[in-house]
Formats: C-alpha cells, sequence, structure tokens
C-alpha cells in the first residue's frame, strides 16, 4: 500500500483531479482556478490529509508547469508592449517601497538585521505566473494593465535579483559595487540577446523549417522545437542568477507572431500542456505549506507581514502608475496585479533558511505570506476591481492561418 501511495502514477492522477476539483470549486464560487487549486493542494499536503508531500516528482513537475505556462504567456506579447520606461519606473518603486516594508516590520518584531533584511528581500519578489494566469482567465492579458503588469514583473525580477546580491553582500559585510553591476549587466544582456536571438534568427529558422519535406512528414516537429527553445531559455536565466519562468517568458515573446503552415501549432500545444501542468503548479504552492509548525508569534508576524506586503506592492506600483497616466481602476488593478509573491518569495525563503539567516519560524511566515497574497490577488481583482466586467472566459485556443 505504502508502495503505490508513493508512486508516480499515483501522485501523477491525485494532482490531476485535485486541478479538477479546483476548477469546479473555482466556478461554484465564481473565482479563479488558481485559488481552489492552491486550497485543495494545502488539503491534501501534510498540513491536513497527508496524501502528497513536496516530493522530488512534485517539485519537478510544478517547476515544468510554470515554465510551459510562462512561455505560453510570452507568446500572448510583442517586445514593444512590455519594455517601457514607465514600466521600469513602476517596477523599481515596486521593489523599493516592499522592501523598505519588510525589513521595518521584520525589525519590529525584534528579528536579527540579516533575518530583517532577508524578510525585505522576500517582498520585493513578484510572481508572473499568479496574475499573468488569472488576466488570461479573464480575457484581460492584453488590457494596457495587464501589459504593465507583465512588463513590471519581468524587470523586477532582474531588480529582485540585485537586492538579493545587495542582501547577501550586506549580511557578509563586504559590498561590492562591481558584483552588483555585474548581476545588472548579465541580466539585461540575456534579456535584449535572447529576445533578439530568437526574433532575428530562431523565428525565422522555425519558419524555413515548418517549409521542409521533414517538417510535413513529422507534424509535430515544430512544437518539439519551439519547447525546446523554451526549456533553453529557461535553463539559460537559471545559470545567470534569474528564475526559469522569465526565461521561458522571453522564450515566448522572442516566437510571438510566427506563422505555421504545415507543422502543428506550437501555440496550441503549448497551451494545452500549460493547463495540465499549470494547474499541477498552482496545487503544489499549497501543498509545500505544513501548518503544524505555527503558534501565535508566528500567526501574528505572518498576518502584519502579509498587510504590509499587500499594502506596499499596491502602493508602490499604484503611485508610479497613476503618475504616468495611467486610470484609476488600471492603476488598481496594477498594484494588486504585482502583489501575489508566489514561488519566487518562496524560493527566497528557501534560501534564507539553508544559509542559516533565519529559523523556521520566518521561513513558514514567508512561505504563508507568499501563498495568502497567491490567493487574495485571483480574489480581489475577479471580485472586486473587475466586478463589472462580462463574464470571464477561460483559455481561448486560435489557429494563425
Amino acid at each position: 500500500m505504502s508502495v503505490m501511495l508513493s508512486s508516480v502514477a499515483f501522485e501523477m492522477s491525485v494532482l490531476l483531479f485535485v486541478a479538477l476539483a479546483g476548477y469546479i470549486i473555482a466556478s461554484r464560487i465564481n473565482q479563479s482556478a488558481i485559488t481552489g487549486e492552491i486550497i485543495l493542494g494545502i488539503i491534501i499536503g501534510p498540513s491536513i490529509l497527508g496524501l502528497i508531500t513536496y516530493t522530488d516528482f512534485v517539485k519537478g513537475i510544478a517547476e515544468l508547469g510554470a515554465i510551459v505556462l510562462l512561455f505560453v504567456v510570452g507568446l500572448e506579447f510583442k517586445i514593444k508592449d512590455i519594455f517601457k520606461v514607465k514600466y521600469a519606473i513602476i517596477a523599481l518603486v515596486g521593489v523599493i517601497v516592499p522592501f523598505i516594508g519588510g525589513y521595518l516590520v521584520a525589525k519590529l518584531f525584534n528579528f536579527e538585521f540579516q533575518s530583517a533584511l532577508f524578510v525585505g528581500t522576500a517582498l520585493t519578489a513578484t510572481s508572473i505566473a499568479i496574475t499573468a494566469n488569472v488576466m488570461r482567465e479573464m480575457g484581460k492579458l492584453q488590457t494596457d494593465a495587464a501589459r504593465a503588469i507583465i512588463g513590471a514583473a519581468v524587470i523586477d525580477d532582474v531588480l529582485g535579483l540585485l537586492v538579493l546580491s545587495f542582501s547577501n553582500q550586506m549580511i557578509n559585510g563586504s559590498i561590492s559595487a562591481w558584483a552588483i553591476i555585474f548581476v545588472l549587466l548579465k541580466s539585461v544582456l540575456f534579456l535584449v540577446i535572447g529576445i533578439w536571438l530568437g526574433n532575428y534568427f530562431l523565428s525565422r529558422w522555425i519558419i524555413k523549417f515548418d517549409k521542409t519535406n521533414l517538417s510535413k512528414k513529422y507534424r509535430e516537429l515544430v512544437f518539439i522545437i519551439a519547447m525546446a527553445i523554451a526549456f533553453l531559455y529557461a535553463l539559460t536565466a537559471e545559470l545567470i542568477g534569474l528564475s526559469a519562468i522569465v526565461g521561458a517568458f522571453i522564450a515566448g515573446v522572442a516566437l510571438e507572431g510566427i506563422i505555421i503552415r504545415q507543422g502543428k501549432n506550437y501555440r496550441e500545444g503549448a497551451e494545452y500542456l500549460g493547463i495540465i501542468f499549470g494547474a499541477i503548479f498552482f496545487v503544489s504552492l499549497g501543498i509545500l505549506v505544513d501548518l503544524s509548525v505555527i503558534n501565535f508569534k508566528v500567526l501574528l508576524f505572518m498576518i502584519v507581514l502579509t498587510i504590509v506586503a499587500i499594502i506596499t506592492k499596491v502602493i508602490g506600483c499604484y503611485i508610479p502608475a497613476r503618475l504616468q497616466g495611467m486610470s484609476v481602476e488600471d492603476s488598481k488593478v496594477v498594484g494588486f496585479g504585482m502583489s501575489p509573491r508566489g514561488e519566487v518569495a518562496m524560493i527566497i525563503a528557501l534560501m534564507g533558511l539553508n544559509l542559516g539567516y533565519f529559523k523556521q519560524d520566518i521561513y513558514v511566515s514567508l512561505v504563508l505570506m507568499a501563498l495568502l497574497t497567491t490567493i487574495i490577488t485571483p480574489i480581489v481583482i475577479r471580485t472586486w476591481l473587475y466586478r463589472k466586467s462580462p463574464n470571464p472566459r477561460t483559455f481561448e485556443y486560435r489557429h494563425k492561418e
């Protein structure tokens, strides 16, 4: 029996049925599927039923889902739509304000300097996958607010990496301007070269390959090539210290607009993969949580930290968005859309724990904060900010002729 419960088939079966149940529950309460999937992940995880733990298999499938999901999102955007100065300003203020807020909250609870620095660093994060999927579900991915969120979130990942480097140097007592500049340069170079390579070489090569007899005989080869490029970009991003999902997103942007004549449309294939593995990714965020370690102090710190995390991101992103001419409604969407910390903050929290910068109390608080901001954001966007919108729609499949 124990062998069956730990088998890949059992874990995969449970994850998919839970994801399905998440969709059903979400439709009943008129919320994003993400909300239902995360909550059910908590229920089947170690906190309640203990059916599944965060094993290497679950982690691997979840990472696969996040990469595919962001590749699909990237395919919806043109370069000019996301890389703008105003998005960089939103990202910059949206990093500085939460960092200060997180640091002050940690000091208020009498945590050490190195712990407070890492708490502030965790609050700078923004999870692109969460809001992007919510906006996609609602058919809002091509709005000005969505473009601002995606563009600012990509830049936020680079800035967050700089903050992480700065915090590590501060804790070790040796700040190097050259080290920070190096992190910035390699991140910018990856974004620029990655998009240029995709637009002016890989895209043209795929179009030429699509015209060959080999592509006509094996129509699935174009899809395989596109996914290979997505994972190559994700791997490259990880190697230089960025998030793998940012690499996948850049791959999607780089391959946007390619018209396939003979091969299978890789956009449609990637969307199907995104539905399956993306759902598992959101379920895994709930599985990752272990509520058994919570006590009163951890609970209080987590609640205060979550409130500050949301307020600082909303203020830090709303104000620059509003000052740059966005409407009040769109500025609110940008502020709340940048709020979910998701897997990015969880990764920073795990790094701080492994490096010995803090103990389980802060780690659990950061993970739960990341989870709560992930759950709250879809609810706020769908129920409050877009309450007057038409009925939400799910994934839309399009064939480019």
